[in-house]
């Protein structure tokens, strides 16, 4: 059974509050045809406070004197843009969904409908967070940038204390860094959080470009989160870590491949191989001229294609054994 890697188009802030711009994102990551658009829900009063400073990366990419809450501010969404998003994400038959950043939006979003919950990067040591996702008992997606195993094995017992067994998360290795360099990505330590707690395990993919993500699908990833945008040189803080709509489309055509080319597990030739047996393997042949009588040696036979006599496994068989009749050169031997 080919598996199917649940590709998740993360559209975050990259609408910079423009509700126009954010139902092209959805059309982008429906033409792409991943499984879900996601988009995060937040009040910035509620997220950070006024002496808040920004990132790095924030920094660089907006107004350097204006404080994080400041710029939170511009990039929320209504909760009508919210119904709008998820009624347009229906009509283009992608899935919508979007993180939650404390429990009044978490609950404004199992209002609308939604059984998906993420617990950001950011998020992971937010103790009354994580049991109040967990007392919901919905599936849930843990994202483990900038965090220990430790920090993340205390995630998990969270919500499991709350109601939500590990079965139903799936816990992303991430780099939260934007963009994240390949050195920094450690991709080995995905099967290790898969090893370490028995889950499901993906990646939360920050690097610029797509390799790391198909790299991801290949030693097992079964979701795959990548920030996505209309244009990287749209002001705000996500663009520049983000991939532009060709690579999403390349992105999904790759992991679909990777997906197929994994197949079952099983060593068995394909139906395309079983013809090609014939045209590619050898047969015991005579390498000159043998006589009746003669006996099979060494010196006077080899292997050559096509693979349509006896197989050269069986060599020992046919050494040592009198020809019953006269073989020309290259003639297939006959027992």
């Amino acid at each position: 059974m080919i598996p199917h890697t649940i590709i998740i188009a993360e559209a975050g802030v990259n609408h910079n509050g423009d509700i126009a711009l954010a139902h092209r994102l959805v059309d982008v990551a429906a033409d792409a045809r991943v499984d879900f658009v996601k988009f995060q829900s937040f009040r910035a009063d509620s997220l950070a406070t006024a002496e808040a400073v920004k990132a790095d990366y924030q920094k660089i990419a907006t107004a350097s004197a204006q404080s994080q809450r400041d710029m939170l501010k511009g990039l929320e969404l209504s909760d009508e843009a919210h119904h709008s998003l998820l009624a347009h994400g229906r009509a283009r038959g992608v899935g919508f969904f979007s993180t939650g950043f404390d429990s009044e939006r978490v609950n404004f979003l199992v209002g609308l409908g939604q059984r998906l919950f993420k617990v950001p990067s950011g998020e992971i040591t937010n103790l009354p967070l994580l049991r109040h996702i967990g007392q919901l008992g919905a599936e849930v997606i843990l994202s483990t940038g900038m965090a220990t195993l430790s920090e993340v094995e205390a995630a998990l017992l969270a919500l499991e204390g709350a109601g939500t067994p590990r079965t139903r998360v799936t816990v992303l290795h991430c780099t939260s860094d934007y963009p994240a360099a390949p050195n920094d990505v450690n991709l080995l330590a995905m099967q290790t959080l898969r090893d370490a707690f028995g889950v499901r395990v993906g990646y939360s993919d920050h690097t610029l470009g797509i390799e790391m993500s198909i790299a991801a699908v290949a030693l097992g990833a079964s979701v795959i989160e990548k920030h996505f945008t209309l244009d990287r040189q749209l002001p705000g803080p996500d663009h520049r870590a983000s991939i532009e709509p060709d690579e999403l489309f390349a992105l999904v055509r790759a992991i679909r491949n990777v997906e197929a080319g994994l197949g079952d597990g099983v060593k068995r030739p394909t139906s395309g191989e079983s013809r090609n047996k014939a045209v590619a393997r050898k047969s015991i042949v005579a390498s000159r001229p043998i006589a009746v009588g003669e006996l099979f040696g060494n010196d006077n036979l080899t292997a050559k294609r096509p693979g349509t006599g006896l197989s050269p496994m069986r060599w020992d068989d046919v050494v040592g054994r009198c020809a019953m009749r006269a073989y020309l050169a290259d003639e297939p031997i006959e027992l």
